[in-house]
């Protein structure tokens, strides 16, 4: 029987709950500058300028690899045997002993991310993270309607976490404390005795840790980087990691979990993340199947030339942004980023961080990212992985804007 009803189909609150603030910046059209090119140090992702590549044999690999036409169909929900095999013998170490049953492959990082947090966290939860933090991490939640406490960085100590003030917000409803490092947006790298502390805390709270390392080993001289698990025997660890960003390809979208449970604390857990895993029947498999040799066999000098470029950036980065009216820089330690504080009370006619970023894009058509995008006001974020000519074009500016509203 016809009725008079109306058609009404809307998006499902898990949707309207999913708001990543960055991508919602850089995926819109602003307004920028017509007669100057855009310069954007918006995007971690290092190919953008075509300065930082993948080595030519990761390419190589992955081209031999089409021609057998051996990896076009599924693989395991959790990963090939051999790829995640390969992953726990790269990270393995006698304090912290990994086989493949330890590791899960995922669509990228973030992928791996969902995972790990979907499968710690119910609605109503909630979950510790940085502040500043990489966006997608309450994105990820806010999707399930998990709350995300934010405890306290402190730029005066390269970024450490303030370690009372994370005590301060655990409760009933914790699940999870989220460590990112190396830090996006930060750049900072933390200590084997920082660590320590935090690790202390989810001691001293039987909380497991979601350890961000997507950043690892990406890192300049003098600043080591520690993984986690090998730093307790008693806290279980979630590590995240993936190559997008230490091989530079971020759209083969391949990262994966280590579990790292020693006491056996997270069984029913790596149930449940395996069962994620199966929602999109895990990652390509085509970069897949070049793990294995890519993770044992590509130069170390690759990585070794990278991370000397990144030091290269940062140090030309932080030497003119220093130099910069109104901007003070905080001395970052790895990664491929910088952030800044902005002061504002030495600026005329800047109300905060996003008005700089606006302003600034639409005068000099150079896009960086605002700090509230990081839940961080008056700071800002620059990707440091253009080139140096761009690089320095940006800065000048950035100089002369900043001589503009100059108090």
């Amino acid at each position: 029987m016809a009725t008079n009803k109306a058609w009404k189909v809307e998006q499902s609150e898990s949707c309207k709950s999913t708001v990543n603030p960055l991508r919602a910046l850089t995926d819109t059209q602003q307004i920028t500058n017509p007669s100057l090119s855009v310069i954007n140090l918006s995007i971690g992702d290092p190919t953008i300028y075509g300065n930082f590549k993948t080595h030519e044999y990761v390419n190589q690999v992955l081209a031999d690899q089409i021609t057998t036409f051996k990896y076009n169909g599924y693989a395991p929900s959790i990963g090939y045997e051999d790829a995640r095999k390969a992953v726990a013998e790269l990270y393995t170490a006698p304090e912290a002993p990994l086989t493949s049953k330890d590791i899960i492959l995922a669509n990228g990082a973030s992928g791996a991310l969902e995972i790990a947090i979907m499968s710690l966290c119910n609605p109503g939860d909630n979950m510790l993270i940085p502040l500043p933090a990489f966006s997608l991490y309450e994105c990820i939640a806010a999707s399930a309607h998990i709350d995300v406490l934010r405890y306290k960085l402190l730029p005066e100590k390269n970024w450490e976490a303030d370690i009372e003030h994370m005590k301060s917000l655990i409760n009933s409803k914790t699940k999870c404390i989220l460590v990112n490092n190396p830090s996006n947006p930060c750049g900072s790298v933390y200590t084997a005795a920082h660590l320590k502390e935090i690790l202390a805390v989810a001691d001293e709270y039987k909380i497991p840790i979601i350890a961000d390392e997507i950043y690892a080993d990406m890192t300049f001289s003098g600043y080591p980087f520690h993984m986690m698990a090998h730093l307790t025997s008693s806290v279980p660890i979630i590590s995240v990691g993936g190559i997008s960003k230490r091989y530079l390809v971020p759209g083969w979208r391949l990262g994966w979990i280590i579990v790292q449970d020693k006491n056996n604390i997270l069984k029913d857990v790596t149930i449940g993340m395996t069962k994620r895993s199966q929602l999109i029947l895990g990652p390509n498999t085509l970069v897949q199947s070049i793990l294995p040799r890519i993770l044992k066999e590509t130069p170390q000098e690759f990585y070794d030339q990278t991370n000397t470029t990144l030091a290269e950036h940062s140090k030309f980065t932080y030497e003119k942004i220093s130099a910069i009216h109104g901007l003070k820089p905080v001395l970052a330690q790895g990664a491929m980023y910088q952030m800044v504080e902005l002061e504002v009370s030495k600026l005329n006619g800047i109300a905060d961080d996003l008005d700089f970023q606006r302003k600034l894009l639409a005068e000099q058509s150079v896009f960086i990212l605002p700090g509230c995008i990081f839940g961080l006001k008056n700071f800002f974020r620059i990707v440091i992985t253009a080139t140096i000519p761009k690089l320095t074009e940006a800065y000048q500016r950035m100089s002369d804007f900043c001589e503009k509203y100059k108090k």
